[in-house]
């Protein structure tokens, strides 16, 4: 098995142009979510960001998000928890006869009840406060509130980020958002429970610290080794672009770093021993196998394309 064509081949068939139709759905919801937002926020607010995998250029079509960022201005909330149950209050008003609303850690979701297809859309709204009084337009910065319920960040109520800064981070960087897909295919395949963002920060990290070339797969191969070797350190990090006291590496236990390097081990060990292993860890989506129309050839559809793909199995995205 040529293993850089086979992982070619996983990739073309988690594109999310094959669920361009689906993905239209999305977007209508998260554009109407949006224009609500902003007609009872108006002067409070500055303009709502999309963010998350989809975004960021990483999403597979077996999962993906939807998220946007909510900019509040400084003084638009007097705490950051009054704004969060503000705009929490407002969106289960409105949507909660055809959705449920639920509190999250930092965002509030919504999950729209299944359509005449069988399809169940889910959008994250996740709001802010800028840190500095009338800057956001300049330096993005944000306070997130997080919502004890759901576990500390770092033992605060509150946590600073820059999304647009994270998604500057991965920018113009496709040979790393390919093996980000990857990691994200096998994590999602293999019931992982590790953080998407943990493997962005890190494949980016390999990729400007190892000397990573080669095809697909030599690629790949080179993260793994990077991560089995990296990640139990001592002195490792992986600092969040949008907050650089934000350490993600530190949001693993040491048993967690350890199992993650040792998976990473069993699974080059296994690789090297037989090559078809690759098909257990980085399965192809089945459903899109057949799928080699020439229009869907690109990692996603352009907003506002008109097509008629239909995904053949219900999926549950979000």
């Amino acid at each position: 098995m040529d293993k850089s064509n086979y992982l070619n081949e996983v990739l073309d068939t988690h594109k999310m142009s094959h669920i361009s139709s689906l993905l239209n759905k999305y977007r209508d919801k998260r554009q109407l979510i949006k224009e609500a937002i902003e007609e009872k926020h108006r002067n409070q607010i500055y303009s709502p960001l999309n963010s998350g995998s989809y975004a960021k250029h990483t999403a597979i079509n077996t999962k993906f998000d939807l998220d946007v960022v909510i900019p509040f201005k400084k003084d638009s909330f007097s705490t950051l928890e009054e704004m969060f149950e503000d705009i929490f209050d407002f969106l289960y008003h409105k949507y909660s006869d055809e959705a449920t609303v639920r509190k999250q850690k930092v965002s509030i979701g919504i999950e729209f009840f299944a359509d005449d297809d069988g399809d169940v859309i889910s959008i994250d709204i996740v709001p802010g406060r800028e840190l500095n009084k009338d800057q956001y337009d300049e330096d993005y910065k944000l306070n997130l509130y997080v919502n004890s319920k759901y576990g500390l960040i770092s033992e605060k109520s509150y946590i600073q980020t820059n999304i647009k800064a994270q998604i500057d981070h991965i920018k113009n960087r496709e040979n790393e958002r390919k093996i980000i897909r990857l990691l994200k295919i096998w994590k999602s395949s293999n019931n992982e429970d590790y953080k998407s963002f943990l493997f962005e920060l890190i494949t980016i990290k390999a990729f400007d610290k190892a000397n990573i070339s080669g095809n697909l797969w030599e690629k790949l191969e080179a993260v793994m080794k990077y991560i089995r070797d990296n990640i139990t350190n001592y002195d490792f990090s992986l600092k969040d672009p949008g907050n650089s006291g934000n350490d993600v590496a530190d949001t693993l236990e040491s048993w967690q770093k350890e199992n993650l390097s040792n998976k990473m081990n069993n699974m080059l060990d296994r690789i090297n021993d037989n090559e078809d292993n690759l098909k257990i860890y980085f399965p192809t989506n089945e459903v899109f196998e057949e799928d080699d129309d020439e229009s869907k050839a690109g990692y996603g559809v352009k907003e506002g394309a008109s097509t008629f793909s239909i995904p053949t199995q219900n999926q549950r995205f979000g």
